[in-house]
């Protein structure tokens, strides 16, 4: 059926919101956006005047769309080159959805979205429709095709398996700041000892690089490995500027709520580091550098401003 005017006002009203629910789902914001194209496909072939609800119906189209993706996904991330990171998210990206309280600033946290990666997509779907978008289980069962009591006890287990990552820190935008140019300042010394006092004892780093960009899958671990490892990666040399095309320019900034360091060449993301806080300090360096997840950040880069400049030039 072909739409009218206001059925496609009423979907573009709602597109923010799927595509947030989206993303927390499948961790890449290019996915997000099919998903939430293919239940615009859906909600035009659909008879709207007999959908009582839309929001509902849209949500429900979306996220069991999602659904199939993850089992899919799933498949060909068995064959992914190297360690699969989800799509990092710079502030300010409309993605990263509702913000306002902290389970909903939690929920797309980029330790989060890792640690969702371990969940089934049930309880993935389940944690992130009640926690980042307060949908009483009723509505997620409907969603679901499940009982009321399933999505309670889902939700329960997804939530504890979440809560057994290391308790993260929430942090503003001017902390971040300060714990990345701590961090930097430390990784420019060409020694290790002041990185390995910010860190956590069993501080792990790992990279994505998807098979595109030379990126370490299998992670370092603990303080001294990590340290040694950024020591060595934070040192500028010809050939790392022959790899990425110039002399990156590092800036700090926060990524789906988490400090970060974006490195740009000639206005080009070429990598963003998400660095995970806790009270004992950094615990864990996640490196995202496969071009493929690097696309949105770069075009939501080059129509910013970065006030002060770069940090640093590698």
């Amino acid at each position: 059926m072909a739409l009218i005017m206001s059925d496609v006002d009423r979907f573009e009203t709602a597109r923010p919101r799927l595509e947030a629910i989206a993303y927390r789902l499948l961790g890449s914001a290019s996915e997000a956006e099919d998903a939430v194209q293919e239940t615009f496909l859906r909600w035009q072939a659909a008879d709207i005047e007999r959908i009582d609800v839309p929001e509902a119906w849209l949500t429900k189209v979306l996220t069991n769309w999602c659904l199939n993706m993850l089992t899919s996904a799933r498949a060909r991330r068995e064959t992914y080159v190297g360690r699969w990171l989800p799509e990092p998210l710079l502030a300010g990206d409309p993605m990263l959805g509702p913000a306002d309280t902290a389970e909903q600033r939690e929920s797309v946290s980029y330790a989060v979205l890792v640690l969702l990666e371990r969940l089934s997509p049930n309880e993935r779907a389940v944690y992130v429709l009640r926690e980042a978008f307060d949908h009483p289980h009723r509505e997620i069962a409907e969603i679901l095709d499940i009982t009321e009591a399933a999505s309670q006890q889902i939700y329960h287990r997804a939530k504890k398996h979440i809560a057994d990552g290391k308790a993260r820190t929430e942090i503003d935008g001017a902390t971040a700041r300060r714990i990345v140019e701590e961090f930097l300042a430390a990784a420019t010394t060409g020694r290790t000892e002041p990185l390995v006092r910010l860190l956590t004892q069993d501080a792990v780093s790992v990279g994505d690089g998807g098979g595109k960009v030379p990126a370490r899958a299998k992670a370092f671990e603990g303080a001294l490995a990590v340290a040694t490892f950024m020591r060595g990666l934070f040192k500028p040399s010809a050939a790392k500027r022959a790899h990425v095309g110039g002399a990156p320019e590092i800036y700090a900034t926060t990524a789906n709520g988490e400090p970060a360091i974006v490195a740009v060449v000639d206005g080009r993301v070429v990598g963003i580091t998400c660095l995970e806080v806790t009270a004992e300090g950094i615990a864990a360096i996640r490196h995202q550098v496969n071009p493929d997840k690097l696309v949105r950040a770069t075009e939501q880069w080059a129509g910013e401003d970065h006030g002060e400049g770069p940090l640093v030039t590698l």
